[in-house]
């Protein structure tokens, strides 16, 4: 089957707690190949950690995606010449929204974010903490001025999630649909 679409995505993943989201974002990236061109992912140490701590696995290290080192300035996605469609900070740390709130471009996931901006393309934020501080609601509103997406860690219930899994992905299912891929999955009023 030919793929229905060119997306090139970024996925950063910080070290804010909530490593299932950006497991399952993986793995529906990886469902989802056919609309799919190429998926650039980025790590930072402390999200390594979080991930070996909250899922008790290094899996990040097996899928089919390459992973770019937080220095890595000759990633692709560095520069908007390489046209990538969207990046997705899943789970996004509050000082990873600081500093791209910020402009300050001083890894790959924070230069990757500022090139997704300046070209006009989408930027999805899975933020996750909680109580927000007034300095996070005015980064939160600086991102959203600038085009970013806030799409919080808040996951939905009317689809009764039976496990942790299809809990997580009601937040990634809205973050794949902001970025315009097409899957299926539960629709409010559909049957």
């Amino acid at each position: 089957m030919e793929k229905q679409n060119n997306f090139k995505i970024v996925v950063a993943i910080t070290g804010a707690s909530g490593a299932i989201y950006a497991q399952v974002l993986l793995k529906k990236l990886q469902l989802l190949h056919q609309q799919i061109e190429t998926v650039g992912i980025i790590m930072s140490d402390n999200a390594k950690d979080v991930w070996k701590f909250e899922l008790g696995n290094t899996d990040y290290e097996h899928f089919p995606f390459t992973i770019y080192k937080k220095s890595d300035f000759f990633a692709p996605f560095a520069s908007g010449s390489a046209k990538y469609n969207c990046m997705i900070v899943c789970p996004c740390s509050m000082g990873t929204l600081a500093r791209i709130a910020s402009g300050i471009s001083n890894d790959l996931t924070t230069r990757a974010a500022d090139v997704i901006l300046k070209e006009r393309r989408k930027l999805i934020l899975i933020t996750r903490d909680t109580p927000l501080s007034l300095i996070h609601i005015n980064n939160l509103k600086t991102v959203t001025e600038a085009g970013g997406i806030i799409c919080p860690a808040s996951p939905s219930f009317y689809s009764k999630p039976k496990d942790f899994d299809a809990l997580a992905a009601t937040v990634i299912d809205r973050a794949l649909d902001l970025c315009g891929i097409n899957q299926a999955t539960f629709r409010w009023g559909e049957k």
